[in-house]
C-alpha cells in the first residue's frame, strides 16, 4: 500500500533570458520613446504603474525590451540612481 501524503517536491530554478542589465533596458526604451516623439518620463511611468506595455512604443523593438525586466526592478534601479545622485 503505497503512501497517498507522500508528495516530493519539485524545484525549479528561474532563468533569465536576459542579460541586459535594467539601466540599459532603461536607456534604450527612453531613446525609441524619444525619437518617436513620446514624453519618455510619462510613458514609462505609465507602464510601471499599469504594467500595461502599450505605454511603450514597439519601435526598436523597445516594447519586449521594457518586458524583460521586472516592473519592481526597474523602479529599484530608478530609486538607487535617485538616492545616489540626490540624497548622497
Amino acid at each position: 500500500m503505497s503512501d497517498s501524503n507522500n508528495y516530493n517536491t519539485q524545484f525549479i530554478e528561474v532563468v533569465k533570458d536576459n542579460d541586459l542589465p535594467v539601466t540599459d533596458i532603461l536607456a534604450d526604451v527612453y531613446t525609441a520613446l524619444s525619437e518617436k516623439g513620446y514624453n519618455p518620463v510619462s510613458q514609462i511611468v505609465g507602464y510601471i504603474m499599469s504594467g500595461d506595455p502599450t505605454y511603450i512604443t514597439s519601435y526598436k523593438n523597445a516594447r519586449s525590451l521594457i518586458m524583460k525586466a521586472e516592473r519592481d526592478e526597474i523602479i529599484e534601479v530608478l530609486l538607487e540612481n535617485y538616492i545616489d545622485t540626490r540624497l548622497r
